[in-house]
C-alpha cells in the first residue's frame, strides 16, 4: 500500500512537471509570435536569425546564473549579492588582463582563474555567515550587494577598464566567438542523440523494474518535439552570417557555456546526494537535520556555488562588452530571480527545477529584447516587467497550492 502511494505520488509530481513547463512552453510560443507580428515591418524581425542569435547571447548570462539561485532558493535561502558579485569579480578580471598602466598584463587564463576563485570565495564567506553565524540570508547578501558594487567602483577606481585581451573575449561571442557550422552540428547530433538516450533509456527501466511508464505515443511525440527544437536552433545558429566569412557564425561560446552549466545542475540536482540535500533542507529544515543531513555545509556549498557562477557569468560579461564599467551587472539580481519564479521556483523553498528556470530566463530575456525592438522606454519596459514578475509569483503560488 505504502508502494503504491508512492508510485501515485510520484506520478502527480512528473504530471506537474510536465503540465507546468508545457505552459511555460506555451506562453514563450505565443510571446514570440505576438512580438513577431509586431516588429514584421522592420529589417530586424524578432524571429529573424540575426535577432534569434543575439537573443541567445543575451540570455546566456542570466542562465548561468538562474541555475544556481534555483538552488540557493529551494534551500529556503536569496542571494541578493549575485549582480554585484558578477560587477567586481568582472571588474578583477579586467584589471588583472588589461595592459600596464591600466592592469596588470596578467594572461587572461590565470586572470579567469583568480576571478572565479574571487567568486566562489565571496560565496562561501556569506554561506558562512548564514549558516554557521545564523545571519539571515537577505542581510547578509544585501550587505554584499553594497560591499562588492561599491568594491569593483574603489578597485577600478570608478573608471571603465579595457580593452580585455581577444582570447578572453572569445567568452563573450563576438566576431571570433562562435565555433562554427561544423561543430555546430556535431555538438547538436551528440546534445540530441544524447537526449534522445535519457528519454527512451528511462522508459526501458521503469519497464524492467515494473515500474509505470508514459504511453508510447507521448514518448514519440516527445522525441519529435526535441527533434524539432534542437534543428530548429542549429537552423538559427547556422543561419545568420559572419559578415567576414559570409558563412554561419554557428553555436556562440557564451551559449554553450550557459547550456554546459545548466545541464551540469541538472544532473547535480537531480542525481546527486547533494542535490538530494538541498531539496530536503527545502522541505523540511529540521526533519532534514535530525536525518543526519550537514544542513549548514550544504548551505554554504550551495552560496559557494553561486559565487562561482556569478564569477563565471562576469567572465562571460565582460568578454562581450570587451570593456568593463563600474555598473556592470547592476540590478541583474532582480532578473535572474525573476526567471526563477517565472520558471516554477517557490519562493517557500522545497521547489523547483532547473530547466523550468532556463525557460523562465529565455521568457524574460525574449521579453526585454522584444520591447528594446518595438523601441518601449526603459521605464515602461521595467514597469512591464514587474506586472510579469507579479503574475508569475500569483500563477507560481497557486499551482503550487493545487498541487500541494
Amino acid at each position: 500500500m505504502e508502494a503504491m502511494r508512492s508510485l501515485e505520488k510520484g506520478s502527480r509530481r512528473e504530471i506537474g512537471f510536465y503540465s507546468q513547463n508545457l505552459f511555460l512552453l506555451l506562453v514563450l510560443g505565443l510571446l514570440w509570435g505576438v512580438f513577431h507580428l509586431l516588429t514584421l515591418g522592420q529589417p530586424g524581425k524578432f524571429l529573424s536569425p540575426q535577432n534569434l542569435w543575439n537573443l541567445s547571447v543575451q540570455t546566456a548570462v542570466v542562465a548561468i546564473l538562474v541555475g544556481g539561485m534555483v538552488l540557493v532558493i529551494v534551500a529556503r535561502q536569496i542571494d541578493l549579492s549575485v549582480g554585484s558579485l558578477l560587477g567586481f569579480t568582472g571588474m578583477a578580471m579586467a584589471l588583472l588582463q588589461a595592459v600596464p598602466p591600466i592592469g596588470e598584463g596578467w594572461p587572461w587564463p590565470l586572470a579567469l582563474l583568480v576571478g572565479l576563485a574571487l567568486g566562489a570565495g565571496a560565496g562561501l564567506l556569506q554561506g558562512y555567515l548564514i549558516a554557521y553565524l545564523g545571519a539571515p540570508s537577505f542581510i547578509v547578501t544585501m550587505a554584499g550587494l553594497l560591499v562588492f558594487r561599491n568594491a569593483a567602483y574603489l578597485i577600478a577606481q570608478g573608471k571603465t577598464i579595457g580593452p580585455l585581451q581577444d582570447g578572453f573575449l572569445v567568452l563573450g561571442g563576438g566576431l571570433q566567438g562562435s565555433i562554427g557550422p561544423f561543430w555546430s552540428w556535431v555538438v547538436t547530433l551528440l546534445a540530441l542523440g544524447y537526449t534522445l538516450g535519457v528519454v527512451w533509456r528511462g522508459r526501458w527501466l521503469r519497464q524492467k523494474h515494473g515500474l509505470s511508464v508514459r504511453p508510447l505515443w507521448m514518448d514519440g511525440l516527445l522525441s519529435l518535439f526535441l527533434v524539432s527544437v534542437f534543428g530548429g536552433f542549429l537552423w538559427v545558429m547556422n543561419s545568420f552570417p559572419h559578415p567576414t566569412t559570409g558563412q554561419g557564425r554557428g553555436i556562440p561560446v557564451p551559449v554553450l557555456v550557459a547550456l554546459g552549466v545548466l545541464v551540469f545542475l541538472h544532473w547535480l540536482s537531480q542525481r546527486t546526494r547533494f542535490g538530494r540535500y538541498v531539496y530536503a533542507i527545502g522541505g523540511n529544515p529540521e526533519a532534514a537535520l535530525l536525518a543526519g543531513i550537514p544542513v549548514r555545509r550544504v548551505q554554504v556549498l550551495v552560496f559557494g556555488l553561486m559565487g562561482l557562477l556569478a564569477a563565471l557569468a562576469g567572465a562571460v560579461q565582460a568578454a562581450r562588452l570587451a570593456f568593463v564599467p563600474t555598473g556592470m551587472g547592476t540590478l541583474l539580481e532582480l532578473y535572474v530571480i525573476a526567471a526563477a519564479v517565472v520558471g516554477g521556483t517557490s519562493l517557500a523553498g522545497g521547489s523547483g527545477t532547473i530547466l523550468g528556470a532556463a525557460l523562465g530566463a529565455l521568457i524574460m530575456s525574449s521579453l526585454q529584447n522584444g520591447l528594446v525592438l518595438m523601441g518601449v522606454p526603459t521605464e515602461w519596459q521595467n514597469l512591464i516587467l514587474g506586472v510579469v514578475l507579479v503574475a508569475a509569483a500569483v500563477w507560481n503560488a497557486r499551482f503550487h497550492r493545487r498541487r500541494s
